[in-house]
Parts: C-alpha cells; structure tokens; sequence
C-alpha cells in the first residue's frame, strides 16, 4: 500500500521508560518532516473526536551503540533526512536545549539512543541493516 517505509531505532541498552520517551519524539519528527503523513480526526460512536494519527505504519527496531552509528552513517551517505535522539537530551528540559544539546557535537561523535527515518522502503531496509525487531 505505501512505497516508503517509516522505522524508528532505540538503542537495545536503554531503560523501558527512555526507550518510550526516544520512540515518541523520533515519531513526531517524521511527522514534522512530512506534514501529508498526517491522517484525519477519529470520532468514535458517540460523536466524541480524537486527535488525527500518522497515516503509515512504522517499524520499531533496536541496535546497539555501533549498530546506531552505522546506521547513521549510512542514512547520511544516502541523503536520508533523520530524526534524531541524543543520550545528552534526556537531561535537558525543553526543545532549544535539545538542539543545542545536538549542537556541540560532530556527527561522528553523538551518542546517538535512537533514529528515525522515512524513504523508498529498499532504502529503509538498507540502511536499518542489522537492526532487530524491538522486543
């Protein structure tokens, strides 16, 4: 049905609560990168409406730190625009924080907890190589 693929990868070693928190922002940054990802409100039988959800399924996978890394490094030798979640970020409070938090590093350099990412879906599988379905 879709010819592109969504998958979001948390680093294997992360407390259930963080890997939650990492799934939850990566999400919202696939939306942001493409807004027609954006479905329609749900009402339910009793005419009660609910906010609209992503159209397209995604794929949660897990990787360890060199798995991330080589993710990462793939996705920007091909171009394809991440979303990003640094270990630094869950000490900082609020968005400015984050990206400044994303800021002081080199890309070689962040230590990354988790990724995002939304392309052709051979691309996706390319890149998230070696990556498992999160348990």
């Amino acid at each position: 049905m879709f010819d592109t693929k969504i998958a979001i990868v948390v680093r294997e070693d992360l407390a259930t609560w963080q890997k939650l928190n990492v799934t939850a922002f990566l999400t919202s940054g696939v939306l942001g990168g493409d807004a027609t990802l954006l479905g329609e409100a749900y009402e339910d039988a009793d005419d009660n409406r609910y906010a609209p959800l992503i159209i397209q399924p995604m794929i949660i996978l897990s990787a360890d730190a060199v798995g991330l890394k080589k993710i990462h490094d793939r996705a920007l030798g091909r171009n394809v625009r991440l979303a990003l979640y640094i270990e630094d970020m869950f000490s900082t409070g609020h968005d400015a924080a984050n990206r400044e938090a994303v800021k002081q590093y080199t890309a070689g350099d962040l230590n990354i907890v988790g990724l995002a990412l939304r392309d052709d879906k051979k691309t996706v599988d390319k890149i998230t190589k070696g990556a498992k379905m999160h348990a």
